[in-house]
């Protein structure tokens, strides 16, 4: 072989790279929400997810799952207000591989059916979880239901309302009236008024700075990225956001709180900024049998910030809680 042939496939090889990394960057730089949604398909891939749809008079459910249901109880993981099943992967990543996990889009979100006549109050959101409960029939045993943000308040209130579905459950900072949001919205700055809906780059930074109290560096391009996958879904944002924060929604979790009966665990950052983590002491006062971790140096957003850690609580008390129904059935 020639010195010309040995640069002729030099110049070759060198070409074929260059396409991908062109590509990737010309992504990065052009089309960041692209790029954002590749990262979540090959995160999914990687961790052994698969995406699938539950369909119910019409109405269609997207959830992620892995594993079968075994001889731990079944986890259904519901997501917070204008996130997605996705929120998830961080904590799955650290969850053993055998369980058997869904993770749901909430009512509206993401790949679930958006109507403008859907009803998105707290009560509204637990019917349809239940029907998707029921369209999958995974309350043929009884499973246990963790909620983060306005997915614990709905997991919460779901928990109320179907005690014989749940073997117990993990409410991660539920929002509610049991503290309210410790953010100020009449004074907002923001363009919409309400800082968990940014419309620039500038505030997407903000809110995951009042989201977070660890400061993650995240570049521009990802950030305009995160808002342009999120605007056109803005205004529906706005909507579920009132409804959650209105009279019918607003005290639903504490209204219902005396009702659950499965083992409960709290777990709430203790730098919450969003609301405030003293709704914890107001749930172990009404429920003294609960378990609650409170987290340092943590936001709101707990299942970022602390993912090995929150996975590392909620196994160890769904095996606990097995551990002790196994014992009390010795001792009967």
């Amino acid at each position: 072989m020639s010195d010309l042939d040995v640069v002729n496939l030099l110049v070759i090889a060198g070409g074929t790279l260059a396409i991908p990394i062109l590509a990737f960057v010309a992504s990065f730089l052009l089309w960041p929400s692209a790029l954002i949604k590749v990262y979540y398909w090959y995160w999914r891939r990687t961790l052994g997810l698969q995406v699938r749809y539950a369909d119910c008079g019409g109405y269609r459910f997207c959830y992620s799952y892995r594993g079968k249901p075994g001889l731990r109880p079944s986890i259904l993981m519901l997501h917070g207000f204008s996130a997605h099943k996705d929120t998830w992967l961080s904590v799955v990543k650290y969850l053993p591989k055998h369980l058997h996990i869904l993770c749901v889009d909430m009512p509206g979100h993401e790949g679930t059916t958006r109507t403008n006549t859907d009803d998105y109050s707290v009560q509204g959101q637990v019917r349809r979880i239940h029907q998707f409960v029921e369209a999958i029939r995974l309350n043929r045993k009884p499973f246990h239901l963790v909620g983060t943000s306005m997915g614990g308040n709905v997991a919460g209130v779901y928990a109320a309302c179907y005690p014989s579905e749940i073997c117990s459950m993990t409410l991660i900072c539920p929002d509610g009236e049991l503290h309210p949001f410790v953010f100020d919205l009449e004074h907002s700055h923001y363009s919409l008024g309400i800082p968990l809906i940014p419309t620039t780059p500038e505030e997407m930074e903000d809110m995951l700075r009042l989201c977070s109290h660890v400061r993650f560096k995240i570049p521009y391009q990802i950030l305009q990225g995160l808002v342009d996958v999120r605007l056109p879904h803005n205004e529906f944002y706005q909507e579920v956001f009132m409804e959650i924060v209105g009279e019918k929604s607003r005290y639903a979790l504490q209204d219902h709180l005396h009702l659950i009966t499965a083992p409960l665990q709290v777990i709430w950052g203790k730098q919450d900024q969003v609301v405030d983590v003293s709704g914890a002491k107001v749930v172990a006062e009404t429920l003294p049998g609960c378990r609650v971790d409170l987290l340092e140096n943590c936001g709101h957003s707990v299942v970022m910030e602390r993912p090995r850690r929150t996975a590392k609580l909620i196994l160890e008390f769904i095996i606990s809680q097995q551990d002790t129904k196994k014992s009390s059935k010795k001792s009967s």
